[in-house]
């Protein structure tokens, strides 16, 4: 028995399961790819007349969103319990001697929130609080 190989037949590639492949892949990618979605804090500053305050202390700024959600110095902390507060603001302090803190806070944030804020800074020893509000345009 005499098996002839045609040698003037060029080999077939099948890329049928190749191409299901890759589309599987790009399927995968795109559902469990994360998109970081960086966004400012909005809060709305209560009104108050006075002068602006130049003072060159290494600052710390506290705020307080409409929901009660902390953010120190634009960070925001991974909740809104006393201790969590507390050790932010310790770690944000480091070694600075007698920082100024700057508690903004949305005309609707809690009550609650703003006084948490108030009591963890003073658990801490800062005792230099300014509230942040935005200049009343009355005169």
């Amino acid at each position: 028995m005499i098996l002839r190989h045609d040698r003037n037949k060029e080999p077939e590639l099948n890329i049928t399961p190749l191409i299901d492949v890759v589309f599987l892949l790009l399927i995968f990618f795109m559902v469990s790819t994360t998109f970081e979605k960086e966004s400012e804090i909005s809060i709305e500053l209560p009104e108050a007349a006075g002068e602006k305050s130049e003072d060159e202390r290494f600052t710390i700024e506290v705020t307080i969103d409409g929901e009660g959600h902390y953010f120190i110095n634009e960070k925001r902390t991974r909740d809104e319990q006393l201790s969590t507060l507390k050790k932010a603001l310790r770690d944000v302090r480091a070694d600075h001697e007698d920082p100024r803190l700057i508690l903004s806070a949305d005309r609707n944030t809690p009550h609650q929130a703003v006084i948490r804020a108030m009591d963890a800074a003073r658990q801490i020893g800062l005792v230099n609080l300014t509230f942040a509000t935005k200049q009343n345009e009355e005169k």
